[in-house]
């Protein structure tokens, strides 16, 4: 989450009263991540007490049309017990509206804090919690192509160049030339597909305790492998955020989880190995890309791509093979 874009207090009002929640009490933007503009909105009903939401601006990498696949996914999750917030849709019905060419959501507001030290009965409940959307999607009727896919991370980082590669670090040009290889090579065939959230990062999960309140921030989801969101999930939570510390308590913890609910076929774990480089690969593309991009008056701090450099040196490591076990 990021400000890109700003909002006077009046055309704020006026967003909020087209989407019938009532009187714009306050409205704050949220400088975190990197994709789209949000801002947290309270706003109140006349006899009712105030609410909070969300208010989110697709900025460039969220095209208008994959709009209806990810706020008809959070009602249909929310519809079945799934801890994902519902879309508040406006006064005619729809779950988005357009200001100044750019299109709006304004989504419910769920409690809980995003942990940063997470313990591995929070990552346990985290991994249970991916499996039920994963279950929980099977029937959902709607498929979109993950459009952060390979050809994408291709894309990002041949736009990165050699030059800007190496200015990140002096042997990262050669390391996403191999991985990318490696990737691309030996992609699994005939894995399970579903609906994947693809960047369940601590940051897009909210917690009581051990419990997990909201699975958030689904603009990057698409239909692909299960086992690619698993690796993910993994990459995200397993290791502190410079990428040098590995937590194995965290992993196993992640991985009981969400097999508590889904177990894994023996070819998805057999594919973890090469899915969490790719994840890796995944990451530290965008972050490289933005890192060399991202606007100066942004209110936002670009990540640090060497972070997912050093998970993808980490899994790539023979050592580190063995790491998801034995297949079944």
């Amino acid at each position: 989450m990021a400000v890109y874009t700003r909002i006077g207090a009046e055309d704020m009002a006026a967003i909020v009263a087209a989407f019938d929640v009532g009187t714009l009490l306050s409205a704050k933007g949220i400088a975190e991540g990197v994709s789209n503009s949000n801002w947290l909105l309270e706003a109140q009903r006349e006899g009712e007490e105030p609410r909070r939401f969300i208010l989110t601006m697709y900025e460039e990498r969220t095209e208008v049309e994959d709009l209806p696949f990810f706020l008809d996914l959070l009602d249909y999750l929310s519809a079945r017990k799934c801890p994902v917030p519902r879309t508040i849709h406006d006064r005619e019905g729809a779950s988005y509206r357009l200001h100044e060419g750019k299109a709006l959501a304004l989504i419910e507001f769920l409690p809980g804090v995003s942990v940063s030290e997470p313990t591995p009965g929070q990552a346990h409940s985290v991994g249970a919690a991916l499996a039920k959307v994963h279950l929980a999607t099977a029937d959902f009727p709607q498929r979109r192509t993950n459009t952060m896919g390979l050809a994408t991370w291709q894309r990002l980082l041949d736009a990165c160049g050699t030059d800007g590669l190496t200015a990140i670090h002096p042997g990262l040009a050669a390391t996403v030339a191999r991985e990318l290889d490696h990737i691309t090579r030996h992609w699994p065939q005939g894995l399970p597909e579903g609906v994947v959230h693809a960047d369940l990062f601590p940051d897009n999960v909210l917690m009581l305790g051990e419990e997990v309140t909201g699975l958030i921030d689904f603009y990057f989801a698409a239909t692909d492998l299960l086992a690619y969101d698993i690796a993910v999930t993994h990459a995200a939570w397993c290791f502190s955020d410079d990428g040098t510390r590995f937590d194995a308590r965290i992993s196993r913890a992640l991985l009981e989880g969400y097999e508590s609910v889904r177990p894994l076929q023996a070819e998805e774990r057999a594919a973890l190995p090469l899915l969490a480089r790719a994840a890796a690969v995944r990451f530290l593309s965008t972050r490289a890309y933005d890192w060399m991009n991202t606007p100066e008056d942004a209110l936002v701090t670009p990540k640090d791509p060497l972070a997912f450099a050093r998970r993808l040196e980490f899994y790539a490591a023979s050592e580190n093979q063995a790491l998801f076990g034995e297949p079944a």
